[in-house]
């Protein structure tokens, strides 16, 4: 007959051996980033795991979303604790998030002015090379006339 403590080890190791199947089934569509964090993740708890001859418990949620740098707001961090900016108001750390938005909004604006500029130039060099010609606006809608500037185009070296 099994004792109480050894069902619950078993049943804890049969939980964590589920547990594993399905999140490496779900690592694979990951970004690299997060994979790369888990691994370093994996490798540090291993490496506590021989120091101490003690079994290893399950995290708790907690230290599950520290260790990922998840933080109570939603945001994730960059670092490995999602402490670090526990003196900082939200709304600093919501500006700081949204400084990178703005710079690419400003960055499209200019790039979209910068194209029209540059479409509205070209346009209005075509108009003066139709204006000071010798020819007539018409004979650039004749196709033999296009026919006649392919042919001379290609003739000339």
């Amino acid at each position: 007959m099994t004792t109480p403590s050894h069902h619950d080890e078993l049943a804890a190791e049969q939980f964590a051996h589920k547990l594993t199947a399905h999140l490496s089934m779900a690592e694979a569509g990951l970004p690299y980033v997060v994979t790369e964090r888990l691994r370093a993740s994996r490798i540090q708890a291993m490496s506590m795991r021989k120091r101490s001859s003690a079994p290893l418990r399950a995290p708790s949620t907690e230290s599950a979303v520290s260790l990922l740098g998840i933080q109570s707001d939603g945001t994730m961090s960059l670092g490995a604790s999602g402490n670090n900016h526990d003196n900082t108001p939200i709304w600093v750390r919501r500006l700081l998030t949204a400084i990178p938005l703005i710079a690419l909004a400003a960055a499209l604006a200019f790039i979209g002015v910068d194209q029209d500029s540059r479409t509205i130039i070209d346009v209005a060099e075509v108009d003066a090379a139709l204006l000071t010609s010798e020819l007539p606006p018409a004979a650039y809608t004749d196709p033999g006339f296009q026919q006649y500037l392919q042919t001379t185009v290609s003739d000339t070296p």
